[in-house]
């Protein structure tokens, strides 16, 4: 039931989304409670811009990323704070505060100005996005850029949109991951009709104000803000989205644009919920081959596909326990799917999963737990972050179709044979915004035409945004160049020095690659 979370998070920063929010609420500015916004107007209107309030807050980040790798770089870690419009068509009226964090390393020289990103979901924190970035990014585009993330609105600590309890949240993730009877699905319409419920009698009108048209304005505003004449952006996964959208209402503000793993620009919700199924069910395969080909023998078995069926089968007869101290969850299926999911994003997590799997089938479903809770933002209290929340709310508010239950029950018994372990829940996934009571803004059709080269990374392997998204990102754009990485995983840079070097070529002396070069795995 809930949608696709297209995160293109670096691994390193992942634990930080969980922690940042608490080690900041002591900061002077930071830690008022904001009222709900009001409801948001989709007239694009010319705003002033606000100033950002800038404080130092090293000392709370720095412990959140010691021992990280690449934290032994000369860091310096602002948080920012500012203001804007709820609805662009009243630019003077009410506003809801954003919240950034800007990473620059000391002694930087030869600065071009501020590299904004956004790393995904929606829901993704982008402050989060920047300190891990700051970590990982190549040295020498540290040493041209300050690195800002910002949360979008609704998300993380701007005006966070909250409106699923955990409990809820819990329910909804360990329930039945591919319902194909008709009871099964009444279970998860019922389900679904819960949460729809909950988060518009929370927020009533106010809860279309989250979507990503006005998030795009809101770019727009920092960018004035921080002083940049132009735009210099590196979004990832549902951060394409997030780009490209700010590319057609703002395209001669583009300096340059990095849409990594971008979300296909074309197909309704029924082909890119197909997409999505057949994405990581050729993942899983990918996760399959290496395991088998493990010099020390895969712990899955010859035939891992069959492993996790009969796992899933186990676990639906006796739900399957944990070790972790204090744990009181039992492993359902959807628990066990929704971990095999969680590792497809990023191969480094394949051998936790195969290593997980295999301790699940005895008894133990501590790792399973661990990749489920760090894909759905479920912290050790039991509490969540507000990725979940925040994504059914953006993805909802960006479109404004709906699907009948009549041919979901039509799709889902076509898909649970096409696609045997994510058909039926891609399927029954698309009853989710058809429910949801909101004003819609619809992502406009995306040409930027106008805007400078705007540079698009695909991977040939990549389960969550497969690679035809990208070509299509690339060909709609007016002036959009492909970059294509033969490897397995969600986002490309800067994993590979081939993508690292025509990235970092761009985003400083703005050459782009030859449109259609393809870097190996």
């Amino acid at each position: 039931m809930i949608k696709r979370l297209h995160r293109g998070l670096p691994a390193v920063a992942s634990s930080l989304l969980l922690a940042l929010p608490l080690a900041l609420a002591g900061c002077t500015s930071f830690g008022d409670e904001p009222k709900k916004p009001a409801a948001a107007n989709a007239t694009p209107t010319e705003a002033e811009a606000a100033e950002i309030e800038w404080s130092d807050c090293d000392a709370q980040i720095q412990p959140l990323i010691a021992g990280q790798p690449g934290s032994e770089r000369d860091l310096l870690f602002e948080c920012g704070r500012t203001e804007v419009p709820i609805s662009y068509e009243e630019p003077a009226g009410a506003t809801l505060p954003l919240f950034l964090v800007r990473a620059t390393p000391a002694g930087q020289t030869e600065r071009i100005g501020s590299l904004v990103v956004n790393p995904g979901g929606p829901g993704g924190s982008g402050a989060d996005a920047a300190i891990g970035l700051a970590l990982t990014l190549p040295p020498e585009i540290l040493a041209r850029f300050d690195i800002v993330g910002f949360d979008p609105r609704g998300v993380g600590l701007s005006t966070p949109v909250e409106c699923i309890p955990a409990e809820l949240k819990d329910r909804v993730i360990a329930a039945e991951p591919r319902p194909t009877t008709a009871e099964q699905l009444d279970a998860v319409f019922t389900l679904t009709q819960e949460v729809a419920d909950g988060c518009a009698e929370e927020y009533g009108d106010a809860l279309g104000t989250f979507n990503t048209v006005d998030t795009a304005r809101d770019m727009e505003q920092l960018r004035k803000s921080l002083g940049d004449e132009q735009l210099t952006y590196l979004g990832y996964s549902y951060g394409t989205t997030l780009g490209s959208t700010y590319a057609e209402l703002f395209p001669d503000r583009v300096r340059a644009m990095v849409l990594d793993a971008a979300v296909d620009p074309d197909p309704d919700l029924v082909a890119d919920a197909e997409a999505s199924a057949a994405g990581f069910e050729a993942g899983f395969n990918a996760f399959a081959e290496n395991c088998r080909g493990l010099i020390a023998g895969c712990p899955l078995g010859d035939d891992p596909r069959r492993f996790v069926e009969e796992l899933l089968a186990q676990a639906a007869g006796a739900p399957i326990p944990s070790s972790e101290e204090g744990e009181t969850r039992q492993a359902t299926p959807g628990i066990v799917l929704t971990a095999v999911q969680a590792a497809l994003y990023d191969t480094g997590s394949w051998p936790q999963l195969a290593q997980g799997l295999r301790a699940a089938r005895d008894g133990d479903s501590k790792a399973l737990f661990s990749l489920a809770d760090e894909l759905t933002g479920r912290l050790e209290d039991g509490t969540y972050s507000n990725l979940l929340d925040a994504n059914l709310a953006i993805n909802c508010a960006d479109t404004d179709e709906t699907v009948e239950t009549t041919e979901i029950r039509t799709v889902v018994a076509d898909w649970s044979q096409k696609y045997p372990l994510f058909g039926a829940g891609s399927a029954a996934g698309l009853y989710t915004c058809s429910v949801w009571e909101a004003d819609r803004t619809p992502v406009p059709e995306r040409d930027a035409a106008g805007s400078a080269p705007i540079l698009v990374v695909g991977n040939q392997g990549d389960p969550v945004t497969p690679l035809p998204g990208a070509v299509d990102m690339a060909e709609e754009l007016a002036a959009g160049v492909l970059l294509t990485w033969q490897g397995q995983g969600h986002t490309a840079y800067p994993k590979t020095d081939c993508i690292t070097a025509a990235v970092n070529a761009y985003l400083i002396d703005l050459v782009a690659p030859q449109d259609g070069l393809t870097c190996p795995a």
